[in-house]
């Protein structure tokens, strides 16, 4: 009898190996599992019922329906739809440039207490948010805010109740949760690949656009993705600050829940928190894969 025949081979040995940690992992996943399945399965599964369920009120009967789907997609539903998109856009967009560019600035200064007290203010304030928030900037920009009177806003066509001021307020709790998200990843750049570039004759400029973000680029559109998503989420700050005013998804599913403008409207808002669960999940699709690449670059 061969050696090679009474030899165990390493790669079956690695993968009988592999094949008996198998169930004793999802033995060890299953709490989650089960956690997860109770906090985010039952209710996505009741939102997803009653938003394609309509039920009689007489004879007690439930049947499929596609009208409140439909209902959502129309009229002031659809515009607050996109006026949530548009806003979260907008405020991802500037505050991930702002995010980045105080990130890069702490990431190459040498003072390590500058460091420590912006990640550390940055990780108290991407937490401030709700109601709190939306009130310290009615008091401070508000019509009768402090700054509003110092500076004279109002005569500059300032309006803390608008769009705009909705888009600041944002503005405060991202860029701060930016600066969280791609400090690890501008840490990540290595010295050598820096100074390769400029031994191979490469500017400032050069390095960052065949290199620099190149590499970055994946952690980029993840927070991009991330703060996109925390936008088209936050609910407690524009309802405090603008009320009505903006269209925004959250605040109608608020309306329609409470029946502030039409009665029986709760199976519309639970369509409305289906789509935003649809634009929520293809924003983590996006995301989760570009968190990946972004770690094999810089480990």
């Amino acid at each position: 009898m061969s050696a090679s025949s009474t030899t165990p081979h390493p790669g079956a040995a690695g993968g009988t190996r592999r094949r008996r940690r198998g169930p004793r992992t999802w033995l060890a996943a299953l709490p989650l599992l089960a956690f997860t399945g109770l906090c985010f399965g039952i209710p996505l599964g009741a939102i997803a019922f009653g938003a394609v369920t309509t039920t009689d009120p007489v004879r007690g009967t439930t049947a499929l329906t596609g009208e409140h789907l439909a209902r959502s997609l129309q009229g002031p539903y659809l515009g607050s739809l996109v006026g949530s998109v548009q806003l979260s856009a907008l405020t991802a967009l500037l505050g991930g440039v702002l995010g980045v560019l105080i990130a890069q600035a702490v990431v190459t200064s040498r003072s390590t207490a500058l460091r420590s007290a912006t990640l550390t203010a940055s990780g108290v304030l991407a937490n401030f948010g709700g109601v709190p928030l939306a009130f310290a900037f009615i008091a401070t920009a508000g019509i009768s805010g402090v700054l509003t009177r110092l500076a004279d806003l109002g005569s500059l066509g300032w309006n803390l109740y608008s769009f705009t001021g909705l888009t600041v307020v944002y503005l405060y709790f991202l860029t701060p949760l930016m600066v969280l998200v791609i400090a690890p990843a501008l840490d990540g750049l290595r010295p050598q690949w820096r100074e390769a570039a400029a031994n191979s004759g490469a500017t400032g400029r050069q390095f960052w656009r065949r290199v620099g973000l190149p590499v970055l680029a994946p952690s980029l559109l993840g927070g991009f993705v991330l703060l996109f998503g925390t936008a088209f989420a936050a609910h407690a700050t524009a309802a405090a600050l603008v009320g009505g005013s903006v269209p925004l998804v959250t605040l109608k599913i608020a309306d329609a829940l409470a029946g502030n403008v039409l009665t029986g409207q709760e199976n519309v808002a639970l369509a409305l928190g289906l789509d935003m669960i649809l634009i929520a999940g293809l924003v983590m699709a996006v995301y989760l894969p570009l968190q990946r690449r972004s770690a094999r670059w810089l480990r």
